[in-house]
């Protein structure tokens, strides 16, 4: 799915993979994120952690009425308030994928899917 983006220059079609990558990038720099995580958790409760390579696999996006939505799952370090780290995810991901790619970004929504020492 791609994001198309106009201006007073023309259009530019933004890949779904620049998308998440610029988020998983984002998200992996606020404080207390440990990574990003699978959206299916195991049998015994516990999440995988994605590499760098994969950071894809733990994003959700969908664009619906021209609004890109997106959709987090990550793993957070333990000892740190959760809204604290959540606020600051859906803060840096919107101001980074609004700045860096000029889209309406209708909402950034945090799936924690583990807690790690």
């Amino acid at each position: 799915m791609n994001v198309r983006v106009e201006n007073n220059f023309g259009s530019v079609e933004v890949n779904d993979e620049v998308i998440k990558t610029l988020a998983g990038a984002a998200t992996i720099e606020c404080y207390g994120v440990v990574g990003m995580a699978s959206q299916q958790i195991f049998r015994d409760g516990l999440a995988e952690l994605l590499g760098q390579d994969n950071y894809q696999k733990g994003i959700v996006t969908r664009v619906e009425k021209n609004v890109l939505h997106i959709d987090l799952f990550v793993v957070i370090s333990f000892g740190i308030r959760v809204s604290e780290i959540v606020h600051e995810i859906q803060k840096k991901v919107k101001y980074d994928l609004e700045k860096t790619l000029n889209i309406d970004l209708g909402s950034v929504n945090v799936f924690v899917q583990d807690v790690q020492r």
